[in-house]
């Protein structure tokens, strides 16, 4: 049990975002255990007041982005991030943070907060089901921890690549996003892809680490010390 857990007063607020796509419950039940004060809803309002807001994401790219634009959910993550409040993204929820989702042919914009394109895993068996470890970031306060633990993947698509989308040269304050990194496949033909990002208050995952056990329970935690 967390020292947040023991002081309910000094529980953060969490909201996970309720537009339709992504395992809800279970991420309600993981916040929880960790020592959130968690909503799950769809209430503008309350999303934009509560302390950290989780963007959840099941099934296709495209279905995500019309979902989350119909719950003017694009909107608030804005909103947020304008106003350094942190934002956490989890499997599709963190997919549709890049620039372009590509599935069956068709290409879908996503909110662009980071440059990408989310596409088809280049391995040869697709979908990525079941745990694997990572590289974590050097410096991550993510995986704080549990540098070397193992997480739930279950996907098809993934961001194969990341750009800042900034120069340092140009700003030399700017502290370039922290990137974790995934391969799934045998080793010669695996396929690397982004597995985390860390970007000042936007965090997310690809993997659920509401179903990786003590791991995820420890990323989530670590996530929620920082609202």
């Amino acid at each position: 049990m967390s020292d947040r857990e023991n002081s309910p007063a000094a529980r953060p607020t969490v909201v996970v975002f309720d537009y339709g796509f992504g395992n809800v419950r279970s991420a309600v039940r993981a916040l929880e255990r960790v020592g959130a004060s968690v909503q799950l809803t769809a209430d503008s309002d309350v999303a934009l007041a509560a302390d950290g807001l989780v963007v959840p994401g099941v099934g296709a790219f495209a279905a995500c982005m019309a979902g989350i634009r119909a719950a003017h959910g694009d909107q608030i993550i804005d909103r947020r991030l304008a106003g350094n409040r942190p934002v956490l993204g989890i499997c599709v929820g963190m997919q549709i943070l890049f620039t372009t989702g590509v599935e069956h042919g068709v290409t879908m914009p996503g909110l662009g907060e980071w440059e990408g394109t989310v596409d088809r895993l280049d391995a040869p068996v697709v979908p990525h089901m079941g745990w694997s470890t990572v590289q974590a970031a050097s410096g991550s306060r993510l995986f704080a921890g549990i540098e070397n633990e193992r997480f739930y993947f279950v996907h098809s698509y993934a961001a194969q690549a990341f750009t800042h989308g900034h120069d340092s040269k140009a700003s030399p304050h700017f502290t370039p996003p922290l990137v974790t990194w995934a391969s799934h496949g045998p080793t010669q033909q695996a396929a690397r892809f982004v597995a985390a990002v860390e970007d000042s208050p936007l965090t997310a995952t690809q993997f659920h680490p509401e179903k990786s056990g003590d791991a995820g329970a420890a990323l989530l935690e670590n996530w929620v010390k920082t609202l």
